[in-house]
C-alpha cells in the first residue's frame, strides 16, 4: 500500500494520461463541470466541501479520487491536489479485507445505498489514527462520496472503558468476563488442540476477611494474585502456549493454559501454585496464612465449549474441597460420571414416585427359638427406566438431601400396610407385623402421626402390626417434636424399633427413657459369630450384654445381618429373639412372602 503521499498509483486502463499533474487537472475540471446548479451554486458547494470539517473526497466508480477538501489531506497528513486520481482503496485501506472490499466495490456501482467500516490509518508523520469510513453513492450515478472521521479518541476511550470492564479493581487481573472470552478464543485456536485450567479457591480466607476487615482482605487478594502472576510467568516461559490469570469474584482464580502440552504441565503449575500460597503474607505488619484448594482440568479443545470445561473445573474444585483442602485435584471422568449419575436421580425422585416407578421386596424376621416367621421388613428398590433396578443405597441419602423422603417415604407405608392387611386376611393364624423405615426428615417436614393415622385407618392394618425403624443417630438426638412423635405413635400401638444399634451415641441413660420396643443389633456384630474358628470374643461379649440388657428394659432384639446357621445357633444361645438375613431369605417379592406362609401354615395344620 502507498503511504498518503508517495503519489498517485498507475492504472493502464485510464485514458486521462499518465502524468500526475495532468490527471489532477483533468480530473479536477470533469468534476467541476458535473456539479449540479449554477455558477453560484457550484462555488457556494465548492466553499462547504473544503471548509468542511469532515474529511471528505469524491470518487469516481473506479475508486478514484476526484477531489479532495482539506480536512481529508489534514487527517493523512498531504496536499490535496496530490490525493487526485489516487485509489482510495489504497489511502484507506478498503482492499485488505475481502468482506470491506466487496461492500466498498458495490456502494461505488450504486448496488447498495452505503457502506461503513472502521480501519487503522498512518498519518504521513508515522502516527496511526482510528478513523470510521463512509462511502455512499451520489445522485448523480457514476460517483460516490467518501468521509472519513478520526475516531481516535471516542477508540482510546473505548478502550480505557473496555479494560476497566474486562478487569478487577482490587487485582488489576482480567475478571471473569475477560476470562471467558480468552478461554472461547483458546478453544478454537490452540496451537496444542488442547488447553487447560486451574480453579484456585483460597481456604480461610472468609475468617481473614470477617475478622480483620474487607481492607485487609482487599491486600491479601491482590498479593494472592501477584504470586498467581509469578506462578504463571514461570510455568509460561519455558512451556508452549500463554498463560492468563484471572479473578472470577470472591476468592476465586483461574489460571488459564491456553496451549497445554498435557496434564503434568497443568498438575505442575497447580503445585507451583499450592507452594507459593502456602508461603505466609506480611500485611500491614501482619503475618497472614492462607491455603488453596485447585481443581484442575485439561483436555482437548474439540467438541469442548467453555460451559463444559468450567463445569469440570468448578466440580473438580468441590472434590479438593471435599477431600480435606489444601490440595488439588485432577479432573476424573469416572467420579464425574457418578456424580452426574446422583445429579440425574436425586432431579428425578419426586416425579419417580408419581410415575410409580418404586416397587417393595419384603425380608423375613425370624424367630431364633422356633425359625418361625414373625414379620418382615419392607425394602424399597428403584425400578429405574435408564439404570435398571436400584437399592435404597443409591437413592434414599439423596432423597433426605432434596425432601423427596417424604412423598416416598408415605408412599412405602402405605403399599406395606396395604400388603401386610392382605396377608392377615389370606393366611389365617399369628399375623406378621411389617416394618418400614423411617428417616427423620420425615418428622420434621410432615406429620408422620397423622400420616400413619390415616394410613392405618385407610387400610385396617392394626397399629399393632406395624413397626417403624428409626437409626439410633436419629433417635438417641432426638428432642422436641420428634420425640413427642415418636411417644405418640407409641401410644396408638404402633411398635418403634431402633435399626443399627450399637453404631450411633449409644446412649443408654437415654434409651431408657424412649418408647422404643425393639432393637436391632449392626450387622458389624454378627459377622464375628460366622464359625467357631474365627470367633471373637468380644464380639460375643458386647452382644450378650446387649441383648440383656434390652430385655431388662423390656425390649425385643433382632440381630440383622444372619448369614449363616453357626452365627443363628450362636445368636439362638445368646438369647436374642428374632434374626434376619440371607441365612433365612433374601429380600423377595410379595407374593413369595404369601408362598411361604402358606406352605408354613399348611404345614402346621397337617
Amino acid at each position: 500500500m502507498n503511504g498518503p503521499l508517495e503519489g498517485p498509483g498507475k492504472n493502464s486502463g485510464d485514458t486521462i494520461g499518465t502524468q500526475p499533474q495532468t490527471i489532477t487537472e483533468s480530473n479536477h475540471k470533469r468534476w467541476r463541470r458535473r456539479v449540479p446548479g449554477g455558477h453560484g451554486e457550484q462555488s457556494d458547494f465548492r466553499a462547504a466541501f473544503n471548509a468542511a470539517q469532515l474529511a471528505m473526497a469524491i470518487v469516481d466508480r473506479d475508486g478514484r479520487v476526484l477531489t479532495a477538501n482539506r480536512a481529508l489531506a489534514a487527517l493523512l497528513g498531504a496536499d490535496p491536489r496530490r490525493l487526485v486520481a489516487r485509489p482510495i482503496a489504497e489511502l484507506a485501506g478498503l482492499g485488505l479485507d475481502g468482506r470491506v472490499r466487496s461492500a466498498y466495490h458495490e456502494a461505488l456501482q450504486g448496488r447498495t445505498d452505503r457502506m461503513s467500516c472502521t480501519r487503522r490509518l498512518k498519518h504521513a508523520d508515522g502516527h496511526t489514527l482510528w478513523a470510521e469510513i463512509t462511502v455512499t453513492p451520489t445522485a448523480r450515478g457514476g460517483e460516490a462520496l467518501l468521509s472519513i472521521a478520526d475516531i481516535s479518541e471516542r477508540r482510546d476511550l473505548q478502550e480505557r472503558l473496555r479494560h476497566l470492564q474486562m478487569h478487577d479493581p482490587v487485582t488489576r487481573l482480567p475478571n471473569r468476563t475477560l476470562f471467558f472470552e480468552r478461554l472461547a478464543t483458546a478453544l478454537s485456536d490452540s496451537a496444542t488442540g488442547r488447553t487447560g485450567i486451574c480453579y484456585v479457591d483460597l481456604d480461610g480466607f472468609k475468617a481473614i476477611n470477617d475478622t480483620l476487615g474487607h481492607r485487609v482482605g482487599d491486600t491479601l487478594l491482590d498479593a494472592v494474585a501477584q504470586r498467581l502472576t509469578r506462578c504463571a510467568e514461570d510455568a509460561g516461559s519455558v512451556e508452549c502456549g500463554g498463560h492468563l490469570v484471572a479473578r472470577l469474584g470472591g476468592d476465586e482464580f483461574a489460571l488459564l493454559v491456553e496451549s497445554s502440552t498435557g496434564t503434568e504441565q497443568l498438575t505442575a503449575l497447580a503445585q507451583s501454585v499450592l507452594a507459593a500460597l502456602q508461603r505466609p503474607f506480611d500485611l500491614a505488619g501482619q503475618r497472614l496464612a492462607v491455603s488453596a484448594s485447585i481443581g484442575v482440568v485439561e483436555r482437548e479443545t474439540e467438541g469442548t465449549s467453555p460451559t463444559e470445561l468450567m463445569q469440570a473445573a468448578d466440580t473438580t474444585l468441590y472434590w479438593a474441597k471435599a477431600d480435606g483442602k489444601a490440595r488439588w485435584t485432577l479432573f476424573d471422568p469416572e467420579r464425574n460420571a457418578h456424580r452426574m449419575t446422583r445429579q440425574a436421580l436425586s432431579s428425578t425422585l419426586r416425579r419417580a414416585v408419581e410415575r410409580g416407578e418404586f416397587v417393595l421386596e419384603y425380608q423375613p424376621i425370624v424367630g431364633f427359638a422356633d425359625d418361625v416367621m414373625r414379620g418382615v421388613e419392607a425394602l424399597v428398590r428403584w425400578k429405574h427406566p435408564r439404570f435398571g433396578m436400584l437399592s435404597p443405597d443409591r437413592f434414599i441419602g439423596l432423597a433426605e438431601e432434596n425432601g423427596a423422603i417424604v412423598p416416598l417415604g408415605r408412599w412405602v407405608l402405605a403399599e406395606s400396610c396395604r400388603q401386610a392387611r392382605r396377608w392377615m386376611l389370606e393366611h389365617p393364624g399369628p399375623p406378621l407385623y411389617v416394618s418400614v423405615n423411617v428417616a427423620v426428615r420425615q418428622v420434621w417436614d410432615s406429620d408422620l402421626v397423622q400420616d400413619v393415622a390415616d394410613t392405618l385407618e385407610e387400610t385396617g392394618l392394626p397399629p399393632g402390626l406395624l413397626q417403624l425403624e428409626l437409626t439410633e443417630s436419629a433417635v438417641m438426638g432426638s428432642a422436641g417434636r420428634p420425640l413427642q412423635a415418636l411417644q405418640a405413635l407409641s401410644e396408638t400401638g404402633v411398635r418403634i424399633a431402633i435399626d443399627d444399634f450399637g453404631t450411633g451415641y449409644s446412649n443408654l441413660a437415654y434409651l431408657s427413657r424412649l418408647p422404643v420396643r425393639a432393637l436391632k443389633l449392626d450387622g458389624t456384630f454378627v459377622r464375628g459369630f460366622r464359625t467357631a474358628r474365627h470367633q471373637n470374643p468380644a464380639d460375643e461379649t458386647i452382644v450378650t450384654a446387649l441383648v440383656q440388657l434390652a430385655h431388662k428394659l423390656g425390649l425385643t432384639v433382632t440381630a440383622e445381618c444372619v448369614e449363616g446357621p453357626a452365627q443363628a445357633e450362636r445368636l439362638r444361645r445368646i438369647g436374642c429373639d428374632t434374626g434376619q438375613g440371607w441365612h433365612y431369605a433374601k429380600p423377595m417379592e410379595a407374593d413369595r412372602i404369601s408362598g411361604l406362609l402358606s406352605s408354613y401354615r399348611g404345614a402346621q395344620s397337617a
